[in-house]
């Protein structure tokens, strides 16, 4: 039996049949990094070949250089050979909410057929190379199709969380002066018709976008400008089904996704062709073991990173199958998330420690009922795993059996960069396991010199740096350099993640540097702190920010979800006993808080600057893309009545 603290390797019949099975793979990438990368990188599609795998003027880089690809050639026309073989394969299942709604599935052959007629479309409106657009959409195909459409032509997307509120949906858009919009007339979301059309009208008021096309979803009604707006269906009714690929650069423009920073304009991360797709495709199938049989599941939503790379790109890239929900995977029941799994036969399932721990909560009885006898993998990504997650995650879904990739890696990275690779291992609950071959990190402490073992300091990234990581903030060079290149110098991508190694070199990830607490002039990451509190067998998460401190300077304060019986002063006591045990009595809170849930996004990431502004009383900021804003008043109260 798996136990804290343990480690796990694949299964020999796992291993047998794995992507990658040799530690050998880390020393031949280590050797020379730039040659690992390029026979990689041989294994696209080019038009032209590079004429260098890499070049390097500190803090800048290129890979690929004079290298010339399309990214969709590399999921359609690449197999025009053989097409026969994928043509009629599924490329997408897409489930929609209502239990009574059909799902769509569309083959390689008919998405390739929806992406050039609309790429003609986009063409027709004078969509050219370079020019951004932006896409506001839900989790439909269409999403799927925009994107593909977009990279198709060379046109830059910028894709936007259907979620986000219109101010943050303008700010996008005023950014990257996008003169096309892709939105929806509305989506369903936990039973109820979300107007999205009417968030986009706001979102675009006032910006260069000078048309919106509309997909019809919902079947609601909506705010229509015959002048400006369009409907999908329409514009790509009777178009071609024919559409050439734009020949790009490998250093040209591919797409802007913005971080969603607490403070501040948000940053428009920039990615480029050649390294993003190589990137995008072999981490895929290395780390997923992905294989064209796979039914792929990754729960994010194209407005983030996780759903560009691992929805669309990698999968389709390895010619798998990958599944889209439109819902919440606890709606209408708490077990519709398995209900999929078992619908469908998804082999790999990947989704974030939120989710993870929700189903944890709703308890194992509800999913003795399903066997999950098609999973053979299984991830985590968004934010770092607790042992009691992973444990629950890997006993009650995996079924013991089927390797847990834990997952490093940020918008600004383009794909996952730390991970044990599943054919190989080991994996250790809430580590996240060793670099990706070929990729270089170190820990370093303040004064820049490397982290003994067991010691938390700042995660950088070493040249040659990743293909897919951002070439620069849209717009804002002075932005890059400070974020990520003036903290250590400029020969080192600072990460703002903090991390430690153990003994056998696994990397744990123990939260943001800048999420972290200078008690009496110790450093406190609130991730460590987080892991030792969820230790415990009746919490299922924990936030812990720091507060002010007259003699300490700042103390932690905690906010605990706890479903079992006991009482508040019996369970904060227990807290302190978990933290004096793991961390010391450095770490002891102020003050503890035992909440029903805490206040998170749509995508899981728990808002630690709400709860600090709950404490502090100062505004609250936008609240629209909280997936609970009504657990915000229910904590207010509990921290007036202290």
């Amino acid at each position: 039996m798996l136990k804290r603290g343990d480690l796990y390797y694949p299964t020999k019949e796992f291993k047998k049949n794995a992507c990658v099975k040799s530690k050998a793979v880390y020393k031949q990438a280590l050797k020379n990094p730039v040659k690992f990368w390029e026979k990689l990188a041989k294994g696209l599609f080019w038009f032209k070949p590079w004429k260098k795998g890499f070049l390097r003027k500190p803090p800048y880089f290129q890979w690929f250089v004079g290298g010339k690809i399309n990214i969709t050639a590399n999921i359609f026309d690449k197999n025009q050979l053989g097409w026969g073989a994928i043509k009629n394969k599924i490329a997408l299942i897409w489930e929609p909410e209502p239990i009574d709604e059909e799902a769509i599935t569309l083959t390689y052959g008919e998405l390739f057929k929806e992406v050039n007629k609309f790429a003609n479309a986009l063409k027709k409106l004078g969509v050219r190379k370079g020019d951004r657009v932006g896409i506001y959409l839900p989790m439909i195909p269409e999403a799927i199709i925009s994107m593909l459409a977009c990279a198709r032509l060379g046109a830059v997307h910028t894709v936007v969380f259907s979620a986000f509120s219109s101010q943050a949906l303008k700010v996008r858009l005023k950014d990257t002066e996008a003169k096309i919009l892709i939105t929806a007339d509305g989506y369903w979301r936990r039973g109820k018709v979300i107007n999205l059309k009417e968030n986009a009208d706001e979102g675009a008021r006032d910006t260069q976008v000078e048309k919106i096309i509309v997909v019809k979803r919902a079947n609601n009604e909506i705010p229509w400008n015959s002048q400006r707006d369009l409907w999908w269906q329409n514009l790509i009714k009777d178009g071609s089904e024919q559409c050439e690929p734009e020949i790009m650069d490998s250093e040209d423009l591919f797409f802007i996704l913005y971080t969603s920073g607490s403070t501040g304009k948000p940053k428009g991360t920039v990615h480029t062709c050649g390294g993003y797709a190589v990137q995008a495709y072999w981490t895929g199938k290395w780390i997923f073991d992905l294989r064209k049989d796979d039914i792929f599941w990754c729960t994010s939503d194209p407005g983030w990173i996780t759903g560009h790379t691992y929805t669309i790109y990698s999968p389709l890239l390895n010619g798998a199958t990958t599944l889209m929900f439109e819902g919440a995977p606890d709606f209408p029941t708490a077990d519709r998330w398995a209900q999929l799994i078992e619908k469908y036969g998804v082999t790999i399932f990947y989704t974030a420690p939120t989710a993870i721990r929700m189903f944890e909560r709703y308890g194992a009885e509800l999913i003795k009922k399903y066997k999950f006898k098609t999973l053979r993998l299984l991830g985590s990504v968004g934010e770092p795993i607790d042992e009691t997650a992973w444990l629950w995650y890997f006993k009650e879904v995996g079924k013991g059996r089927c390797p847990l990739v834990d997952t490093w890696w940020q918008t600004e990275t383009g794909g996952i960069l730390i991970t044990s690779l599943p054919g190989i291992g080991p994996f250790k609950p809430a580590f996240t396991g060793l670099p990706f071959p070929g990729i270089k990190v170190k820990i370093l402490d303040e004064k820049g010199k490397v982290c003994k073992m067991g010691k938390t300091g700042n995660l950088v990234l070493l040249p040659p740096f990743a293909p897919g990581l951002l070439r620069g903030i849209y717009k804002n060079p002075e932005k890059y350099l400070e974020t990520y290149w003036s903290q250590c110098g400029k020969k080192v991508y600072f990460t703002s993640d903090a991390a430690f190694k153990d003994k056998q070199g696994l990397i744990r990830i123990v939260g943001r540097v800048d999420d972290a607490i200078k008690v009496a002039g110790h450093r406190l990451t609130t991730g460590e702190l987080e892991a030792a509190i969820n230790s415990h067998d009746e919490i299922n998460e924990s936030a812990v920010i720091g507060i002010p401190d007259e003699i300490k300077g700042e103390s932690p304060a905690v906010f605990a979800v706890y479903r079992g019986k006991k009482t508040d002063e019996e369970i904060k006591q227990e807290i302190v006993g978990l933290i004096r045990k793991q961390i010391g009595p450095i770490a002891l809170p102020k003050e503890i808080f035992v909440v029903e849930d805490l206040p998170k996004t749509r995508s899981g990431k728990i808002m630690r600057r709400i709860l600090k502004r709950l404490w502090t009383g100062e505004d609250l900021g936008d609240l629209s893309t909280l997936a609970n804003p009504e657990t915000v008043e229910k904590i207010k109260e509990i921290i007036r009545s202290k």
